[in-house]
């Protein structure tokens, strides 16, 4: 199967690779780097990247971005960076998609741990996260052609303790490929409108 993996180069997107490249065509895409180069944030950008590439069997997403802050420090904008990129970037992804991925095909999403296990300076991507749960499970009753959607939704990565642990006090980190391995429920498996928790 063809699959595209929108943030291939990100820890998540090295561990979706990482599971999936043995088995199916992996087109690796990233704001920069990539096969394919597009922006979560320009709709316009996702739809040409879809233009480029062509029908495939899934699309995973594991890009977009959010603010860190104190709360008293936030402000609309800081929220609506999340909102706008992690959130409507990889709706958009769903949205164009549609037509583009085969019937039977599937969007496997990115959320993350902080709606569920709060850390200090994380509303923003709490409120990304929660928001994501809800489109996935909202949207999957009335997707077409027996498409499927889902998000995962992982702890702290051990790839990334070093670069984000002191944020994360007390969480346990998990395994790359335990992460890898719930893109592959989703993309492999049959299940639709899941939150995937991996801790």
């Amino acid at each position: 199967m063809k699959i595209i993996v929108v943030g291939a180069e990100g820890d998540v997107g090295r561990a979706v690779c990482a599971e999936l490249s043995g088995r199916h065509e992996i087109i690796r895409v990233g704001r920069t780097s990539g096969d394919v180069q597009a922006d979560l944030a320009d709709r316009s950008s996702i739809e040409a990247m879809y233009r480029r590439i062509g029908k495939v069997g899934a699309v995973v997403s594991a890009a977009g971005s959010v603010h860190f802050a104190a709360l008293t420090e936030f402000m609309e904008a800081q929220f609506m960076l999340g909102l706008t990129n992690k959130v409507m970037g990889q709706i958009n992804l769903v949205l164009a998609g549609l037509n583009h991925v085969e019937d039977g095909g599937s969007f496997t999403l990115t959320s993350g741990v902080l709606d569920r296990d709060p850390i200090r300076m994380g509303a923003g991507a709490a409120t990304a996260n929660g928001a994501l749960g809800g489109f996935v499970v909202g949207a999957a009753i009335e997707m077409p052609r027996g498409l499927r959607v889902n998000v995962v939704s992982p702890g702290l990565l051990e790839t990334s303790v070093e670069r984000y642990g002191s944020w994360f006090p007390g969480h346990v980190p998990v395994p790359a490929a335990r992460v890898g391995l719930a893109y592959a429920k989703s993309v492999d498996g049959a299940i639709t409108g899941k939150v995937i928790i991996v801790e």
